[in-house]
């Protein structure tokens, strides 16, 4: 087995790793680079590998640094499959059909410079029709499912509390005889976030490909989150002035429409004063992604799913406006009324937010909120970094505004929570590759783990490349820029999987319809209902229970509305 890391290795964004086993060949994410301009360029560069032999894309989540290549994939020849969530091909839906957008307007714009300079023209690096095509391929799963894609490979996606849809993924991979289990682990939720379930833990792993994005730090306002965004709301309106948050249009949004329902709809002194202040959501990304979450409620936690089956929605409160048409848009910067304006992009690098930023920054009595991850080089970072003049649409801006940032909205775990999670696990991983990180955070990640866990680290450049054989793990040092190591598995039977056998053999009696996916027409007993069973039709039963219970959970969702 080859693993070659070709992005989010040394940065944060483009995630994308290639994996070849035997006469397959496997893509874990395909983002988009984003950041400074020498981070953009690279998305302009060839990929490391031929798409049109790549056999199946496995999609963590829906994020565009972990999505946003896939159309140019297809563009260049990729016709395999692609496996998500549910909810992560849902928001694909929208996310690549936006981006692709973005990317013909941009090429647009660039044209119109490069023209008047007597240069050729600029194209898009993809899109739409691209984006179109790409989704064709995807093939939908849901979390839990163990799917046999093909003799050698089997899948599963845990919940990894990140966004809607997002996934930790299981890969089962045989070679010669033996299997290897290897996990990535996408990008790992934090405990305790508005709407989703925390992350799922893991019993094992032969290989492990983790984030880092916070591995050298802590989230300081967990606890106290939602109280600061409420703080510095009540603050700014009180000074008459308007607060801006720019906001990832899928996942921190939906967080922060969740946290002000609690005030917007409550008789406390901040709801009192709250709930006279309109709310926009200016991002017709965000304001599709959120119908898409009010679809995909089974995914939810219990204390979301518990304000849902009370009659209560969630993402949705008085006066909170979506607005659509860009008429609409400019409108909110004609009046100085006091509001909140919640927009995208989150790094502030392209969409409605700069046209936000460009008429607010320079108030005195404005608020600017971070609420997530500002990569290096963007706008946001600069702003949060304290620059006190930006240039905005070609205009330079004095910054007088308040510049705040809450952490504890981020949807990545801080290095406690990466730590949790690993020490979880049951066995330790013979490597263990720690990506989606910038160079600082991987080094004391690493350092942090070693240390404390006494796990063996490999911090992987980009394109470097490994491969793992059937024998003892051995480092066979550096050739050609490839990090060669060998391995062996040690072959248990999960103690999940014998838990998992137990809830099977107890509904089986609820559920006598699923007998027909036994391969034996002979009457089974309870008895031997385990002895019977074969692997493949365990992973049946379990696959089409899970579909139920998904059935059975919409269906109380919308009784509940």
């Amino acid at each position: 087995m080859k693993i070659k890391f070709t992005g989010a290795a040394g940065t944060v964004t483009g995630s994308c790793h290639y994996i070849e086993i035997e006469d397959k060949k496997i893509l874990l994410d395909c983002g988009l680079f984003q950041g400074k301009k020498e981070i953009d360029e690279l998305n302009y560069e060839d990929f490391a590998f031929n798409p049109s032999e790549i056999d199946y894309l496995f999609l963590s989540h829906s994020h565009i640094d972990h999505s946003g290549r896939i159309p140019l994939l297809v563009k260049k020849g990729f016709q395999g499959k692609i496996y998500a969530t549910k909810p992560a091909s849902d928001l694909c839906s929208i996310m690549l059909m936006d981006s692709a957008h973005i990317q013909e307007v941009e090429s647009e714009w660039k044209t119109r410079k490069a023209l008047r300079k007597g240069e050729e023209e600029v194209l898009p690096l993809y899109n739409t029709k691209d984006a179109e095509e790409s989704l064709k391929l995807f093939k939908p799963i849901l979390y839990n499912q163990k799917i046999e894609i093909d003799k050698n490979i089997t899948l599963r996606f845990k919940d990894a509390g990140h966004i809607l849809g997002s996934a930790i993924i299981e890969l089962w991979i045989k070679e010669n005889g033996q299997e290897e289990k290897l996990v990535f682990t996408g990008d790992l939720g934090m405990k305790n976030k508005p709407i989703l379930r925390n992350p799922d833990i893991i019993d094992d792993c032969d290989y492990l490909i983790i984030e880092s994005t916070y591995g050298d730090r802590l989230h300081e306002e967990v606890e106290n989150r939602t109280r600061n965004l409420v703080n510095i709301l009540t603050d700014t309106i009180k000074k008459n002035g308007t607060v801006v948050i720019p906001s990832f249009a899928v996942g921190r949004t939906q967080d922060i429409i969740y946290e002000l329902n609690k005030y917007y709809d409550g008789d406390g002194e901040e709801g009192k004063l709250l709930k006279d202040i309109p709310v926009y959501i200016d991002s017709p990304l965000a304001t599709k992604a959120t119908e898409i979450f009010n679809k995909n409620a089974q995914a939810f936690d219990k204390e979301a799913r518990d304000y849902i089956m009370k009659g209560d929605n969630p993402l949705f409160f008085k006066n909170l406006h979506f607005t659509q048409s860009v008429d609409e848009s400019k409108a909110l910067n004609v009046s100085t009324d006091p509001k909140i304006i919640i927009s995208a992009s989150g790094m502030c690098e392209a969409g409605r937010i700069r046209h936000h930023l460009k008429h607010n920054l320079w108030r005195n009595n404005a608020s600017v909120i971070f609420v997530g991850y500002q990569a290096d080089g963007t706008l946001g970072r600069r702003l949060k970094d304290g620059e006190k003049e930006v240039k905005i649409l070609g205009e330079e801006i004095k910054v007088n505004a308040n510049i705040y940032s809450i952490e504890g909205f981020s949807g990545h775990g801080d290095r406690d929570d990466l730590l949790a999670w690993l020490k979880e696990l049951k066995t330790k991983p013979k490597k263990t590759f720690i990506v989606h990180g910038e160079e600082d955070s991987r080094e004391a990640f690493a350092d942090t783990i070693e240390k404390q866990l006494g796990y063996e680290t490999i911090i992987p450049k980009k394109d470097e490349e490994f491969e793992v054989t059937l024998e003892k793990v051995e480092n066979l040092g550096h050739e050609d820029g490839r990090v060669f190591f060998k391995s062996k598995r040690l072959i248990e039977k999960e103690d999940s999987e014998v838990i998992e056998f137990e809830k099977i053999h107890e509904l089986k009696k609820k559920l006598r319809e699923l007998e027909n996916l036994f391969s034996k027409t002979a009457e089974i007993t309870d008895e031997t209902l385990k002895e019977e069973l074969t692997k493949k039709e365990y992973n049946k039963i379990k696959n089409n229970i899970i579909e139920l219970e998904k059935s059975i959970v919409n269906l109380t969702m919308t009784s509940g509305k």
